[in-house]
């Protein structure tokens, strides 16, 4: 999945910094119903790493509790951002 193409469909732009607080909030709502309702384990690692994103993730443990390598992959994803927001 492309990053820019999923903040397209979800927010209606390609550009976050220009979303007025009600594109934002419909934005967040369409992407956490997909991210319930999606089985595709790729996908729904991809629609969390978005919400991730935009401040909103479930923790890995809630997000990804009955798929223990995605919450490897998610816990590995937090710590690796966590680091990088260090330097």
């Amino acid at each position: 999945m492309d990053l820019d193409t999923l903040i397209q469909h979800y927010f209606g732009t390609d550009d976050p910094d220009t979303l007025d607080p009600a594109q934002l909030v419909l934005g967040k709502e369409k992407l956490a119903v997909d991210f319930g309702v999606e089985r595709e384990p790729s996908r729904r690692f991809a629609l969390w790493t978005l919400m991730d994103a935009f401040g909103f993730a479930p923790l890995p443990a809630d997000a990804f509790e009955k798929e223990p390598r995605l919450r490897e992959a998610a816990d590995a994803y937090l710590t690796a951002a966590w680091r990088i927001e260090r330097d």
